[in-house]
């Protein structure tokens, strides 16, 4: 299996087993709810009574009657033998005897189910790994925030002060809407609350286990859009460097999100 963002699953069967494709695709969907997986049955039926020998009676006739009308058309000696008429074709065939459905399908669901078992016993150690290095990484993150915020009074100080001059310029005077700016600079402040908040939400779901790849992957993309509207923001150096590194971060955790179920 690979990532995906939904359950895609290919299953290859012979031809004496096509049947069970429905049964195996719902079988799968017990063990697996995300990733495209491929699936290969292959099967060898050692048991030496699971074909019979069929002797076709009215083609070995019709060979024949054509043979014997051939020698009288032609007036040639009609030397056919049995030995002769058994090998053409069809005349005898080998045919396969039908399988058991109950019997073949007890055999197939247990591999399937043993071969289930053991991916889902690696897909859980990978994924513990895979939680500890992204909880380590949402904890480097809101070191990260929390820088911001300490840096936060001297940014919403220098983007209060820009603010007044981009209205002084516009109005041409000193009368400006102190509760605008005001409203601007707050929208700014929140943006870290809200980072944080997400990041929280994230490592509650990564800890809660179950299902939530999918769930995962829309909170990472609102953590970035806060991490994008913090740097258009910010015009101190070192919240525009953490911003970057904080960024950085989210991008490695959007991409391990994809292998999470």
């Amino acid at each position: 299996s690979v990532n995906h963002r939904y359950l895609d699953v290919n299953v290859k069967l012979p031809k004496k087993l096509s049947f069970f494709e429905s049964a195996v695709r719902n079988l799968i969907k017990e063990y697996i709810q995300r990733g495209k997986v491929d699936i290969f049955i292959t099967c060898e039926d050692f048991n030496e009574a699971n074909f019979s020998l069929k002797y076709n009676e009215e083609l070995a006739g019709e060979y024949l009657k054509y043979l014997q009308q051939m020698a009288e058309h032609f007036q040639l000696e009609n030397d056919i033998r049995v030995s002769t008429l058994s090998r053409y074709p069809d005349v005898f065939i080998m045919e396969e005897q039908d399988n058991d459905e109950e019997e073949l399908w007890a055999l197939l669901e247990k591999t399937l189910r043993n071969a289930c078992e053991a991916f889902v016993e690696t897909r859980e150690k990978e994924g513990e790994n895979l939680k500890t290095d992204l909880l380590n990484k949402l904890d480097e993150m809101i070191g990260y925030v929390d820088f911001i915020e300490e840096r936060s009074p001297i940014v919403m100080k220098e983007y209060r002060e820009r603010l007044e001059t981009k209205v002084k310029e516009i109005l041409e005077d000193k009368q400006m809407d102190d509760a605008r700016i005001a409203t601007e600079v707050t929208i700014f402040a929140e943006e870290t609350v809200r980072l944080k908040s997400h990041i929280e939400a994230m490592k509650a779901a990564l800890t809660g286990g179950g299902t939530v790849g999918r769930k995962l992957d829309f909170i990472a993309q609102e953590m970035n859009r806060e991490a994008n509207t913090i740097l258009s923001k910010a015009s101190d150096l070192a919240i525009s460097d953490t911003g970057i590194n904080l960024k950085t971060d989210i991008e490695k955790v959007r991409e391990q999100i994809q292998n999470i179920e």
